[in-house]
């Protein structure tokens, strides 16, 4: 008796949607509790770093004198505590710090391989999980600086010194204070990728945004270039509102918004191509 060999129809799976994987990477990201308390302790870090400052001035401004008080003005010193130095750091460590874990949470925990399994398309991947996590960090970003303007320009307007969101200058501080966030993030998740070990990446993290451009000077040439390419210099930059200062090796606000496009740019690349040219 012959039997009749039936052929038997292969399924192939279509690939997943880039939306579906956005929408996926999104719920894998607010699944986690330490999200919405990550990003609400560093928002307040950051404004309360600022507000003292303001507090500080509207305290002791009736204390200073005359021609201090008339300085304060006329070099729209208001401005600089819109958002200040320290509070850059905090954010910058708090964005980056988030960006790490994102990526090398999966790792720790196993997960990423069922991920890749699930979506073999890894370049893709990670493209959504990039997306995610510069969304919501550019979100976190602008809400932190403008409520660090807002209610610095508040507390010195109690004193006739605050200035308004209009006032030359200031709507660039609040905007670039927002991208670092988002820039620093996807700093983290670059370093995350290459690494994938939470401690050693957020120690990468402090070592190449916050220590490197502390180590570089100013006064030659070589490590102005070096500073001027690094995230916080570039904030500095676009965040300068005091009079005009005269510096060894002068740069553009043009250059410092090109710094902040290089490094985003850069760090996608180097996220996606580190899961694709690695094994998990």
């Amino acid at each position: 008796m012959t039997t009749l060999a039936l052929p038997v129809a292969s399924v192939t799976e279509p690939p997943a949607r880039f939306r579906d994987l956005v929408a996926s990477e999104w719920l894998k990201l607010w699944s986690l509790r330490s999200t919405g308390w990550s990003l609400l302790l560093g928002a307040l870090a950051v404004v309360a770093f600022n507000l003292g400052t303001a507090w500080d001035h509207y305290r002791y401004f009736l204390q200073y004198d005359t021609a201090s008080r008339a300085e304060f003005v006329a070099n729209d010193m208001a401005l600089w505590d819109a958002f200040t130095y320290n509070a850059a750091l905090v954010l910058i460590l708090a964005s980056a710090a988030m960006g790490a874990v994102s990526v090398v949470g999966e790792y720790g925990s196993g997960l990423i391989r069922t991920t890749f399994t699930a979506v073999p398309a890894r370049g893709t991947l990670m493209a959504a999980k990039l997306l995610v996590v510069a969304v919501v960090q550019a979100v976190f970003g602008a809400v932190v600086a403008c409520g660090s303007f807002w209610s610095t320009q508040a507390v010195l307007s109690a004193r006739d010194i605050g200035l308004p969101i209009t006032h030359p200058g200031a709507a660039r501080i609040v905007v670039a204070s927002a991208l670092l966030a988002p820039v620093c993030a996807m700093a983290g998740m670059a370093l995350g990728a290459l690494l994938r070990k939470s401690a050693t990446s957020i120690v990468g993290t402090v070592v190449l945004l916050l220590l490197l451009p502390a180590v570089f000077s100013d006064r030659r040439h070589l490590t102005a270039v070096l500073a001027h390419a690094t995230p916080l210099h570039a904030w500095e930059r676009l965040a300068d509102a005091g009079p005009a200062v005269e510096e060894p090796f002068p740069w553009s606000a043009g250059g410092a918004w090109l710094v902040y496009a290089l490094w985003a740019l850069g760090a996608a690349a180097v996220t996606v191509l580190a899961v694709r040219r690695r094994d998990q």
